[in-house]
């Protein structure tokens, strides 16, 4: 890899349940070409998804029985955050359920299945426009002992979630003996450098990514970490 262009689709406007997220993209931008990875926010994968339940505008607090419906376990509390792991096996604050980028008097669930969000996104590019791209659904996560968030991948499609660089050599000849890098994951943060959180860009082009990167079947349940090898959970 020499270099990337990483590109925002602007023009999207908002997106309402029942949409459909490959029209939108198509009618926003015709430079999207053969090989690119487009990078799509949850939150609007959500929303056409019609992700979004009803809480209570004027009390802060009402969509905390929403994280304990979506969470298979609560692993912390503290004041009014709850860390949780969800059906999809992602380790969150809240779920996942966020409250920003929505109208007052709603809060945006996850996906129930964003590999499956992102191959229909995949599919509908590839007969709306005969356009064969890579799509990977990004959402916003925090990380233990370290201060600030980033974008991270919770689904794709026609790309790998893992690199795997075992058994190949560094710089100086070494070969390389656990060293697997998630590749979705940086992807996903580096399209978020020109989303922004308040930007309303909800969709990115990732260009110039290896082409050995780009395999079907791939999902980002690859990256969860089985709780049998995770040392702090």
């Amino acid at each position: 890899m020499t270099s990337l262009e990483i590109i925002p689709i602007t023009g999207i406007g908002e997106v309402r349940p029942g949409d459909d997220l490959a029209n939108l993209i198509v009618e926003a931008d015709t430079e999207i070409r053969d090989g690119d990875c487009l990078v799509i926010t949850q939150k609007v994968v959500s929303k056409a998804e019609n992700r979004l339940v009803d809480i209570d505008p004027n009390n802060p607090l009402s969509h905390k029985p929403l994280v304990e419906q979506e969470s298979v376990r609560i692993l912390r509390r503290r004041g009014e955050l709850i860390i949780s792991q969800t059906e999809h096996g992602f380790v969150c604050a809240n779920a996942g359920i966020d409250l920003s980028n929505v109208e007052r008097g709603q809060a945006a669930l996850l996906p129930i299945d964003s590999d499956r969000s992102a191959r229909g996104v995949k599919d509908r590019l590839k007969a709306r426009a005969d356009l064969d791209v890579a799509i990977i659904v990004s959402d916003t996560f925090g990380r233990p002992w370290r201060r600030g968030v980033t974008d991270v991948a919770i689904g794709c499609a026609g790309i790998g979630a893992i690199v795997d660089l075992r058994g190949t050599t560094d710089a100086h000849g070494r070969e390389l003996m656990v060293t697997e890098v998630a590749a979705v994951d940086e992807i996903a943060a580096a399209a978020d450098l020109v989303m922004g959180k308040s930007e309303g860009i909800a969709v990115a082009i990732v260009r110039g990514l290896p082409s050995e990167w780009f395999r079907p079947g791939s999902v980002v349940d690859e990256i969860v970490r089985d709780p049998a090898d995770d040392l702090f959970r």
